[in-house]
């Protein structure tokens, strides 16, 4: 976390390209299953939508907080 950002991003990618292909698509398959129970959840009134921004900037106050 006390690299610049451009190095994080960097190094994520360096990560991310070596991971086995078969298990890259396991994590898709696995995010597509969340996506659609998400979705389902959301037709059937068990969950709210809300504005993109306002779900990028809690997500954003959430990462910036101290881990305990």
């Amino acid at each position: 976390m006390l690299l610049p950002a451009a190095e994080r991003a960097e190094l994520a990618d360096r990560l991310h390209g070596s991971l086995d292909q078969a298990y890259l698509d396991q994590i898709d398959a696995w995010w597509a299953k969340e996506v659609e129970a998400r979705i389902d959840a959301f037709e059937r009134g068990e969950v709210e939508a809300i504005p993109a921004d306002q779900a990028i900037a809690e997500a954003l106050k959430k990462a910036r907080q101290p881990r305990a």
